[in-house]
């Protein structure tokens, strides 16, 4: 889920803003005449020829009203783009830090833990580690079924492998045990660091 959000965050994003630069060049292109005075030749349906035109005429506005297909058009559009808006807005609401974890006490009713102490512990154990450099945790989901976002800098002659089974087999573990949790899945990013070329002799 994290993963084919950001992907779909990326292009949202990318093509907003390729949109919106291809919409403010031609209306300044337009607004300064600038395509006239370099003597480009302009498209028969160019919409902005000068700066005498306007962005939207009355007969663009009202071209289709008339026609019996168009507001059932316009509102199941509309209503498409206001779900896709509606799962894009929880998607990055679940993804918030999660301030909360419900820890099972046995008596039915359960205890809070702050997530920000949570994610203090398991970033400490997890630093602890040998080859990591520095961790950092992010509780997201919800607080019955919490997911960790690991960050790891791991030291420069660090493999990668055993470090990952270490972080699952210790810190996530007891993590998960210290809050009575049956899973406490983990989404876990690896940076390596920079250090200085050797010298062979």
């Amino acid at each position: 889920m994290g993963g084919m959000l950001r992907t779909v965050n990326r292009v949202l994003l990318a093509l907003t803003g390729v949109m919106l630069l291809v919409l403010g060049l031609a209306v300044l292109a337009g607004g300064f005449d600038l395509l006239r005075r370099s003597r480009v030749e302009l498209p028969s349906g160019w919409p902005w020829p000068g700066p005498e035109a306007v962005l939207l005429s009355d007969a663009d506005r009202t071209r289709w009203r008339s026609e019996g297909w168009w507001w059932p058009v316009v509102f199941v559009v509309l209503g498409v783009l206001v779900m896709l808006l509606l799962w894009w807005l929880i998607a990055q609401l679940r993804r918030r830090r999660l301030g909360e974890v419900l820890v099972e006490s046995g008596d039915g009713e359960g205890a809070l833990l702050r997530g920000r102490a949570l994610e203090n512990a398991l970033e400490a154990e997890a630093e602890s580690l040998s080859g990591v450099d520095k961790a950092s945790v992010r509780l997201t989901g919800r607080r019955t079924a919490p997911r960790a976002r690991v960050g790891l800098l791991l030291a420069a002659h660090a493999e990668p492998g055993p470090v990952l089974a270490r972080l699952s087999d210790e810190a996530l573990e007891h993590a998960r045990a210290s809050a009575a949790l049956e899973q406490l899945p983990a989404d876990v990013r690896l940076r390596s660091a920079k250090h200085r070329a050797e010298r062979v002799q």
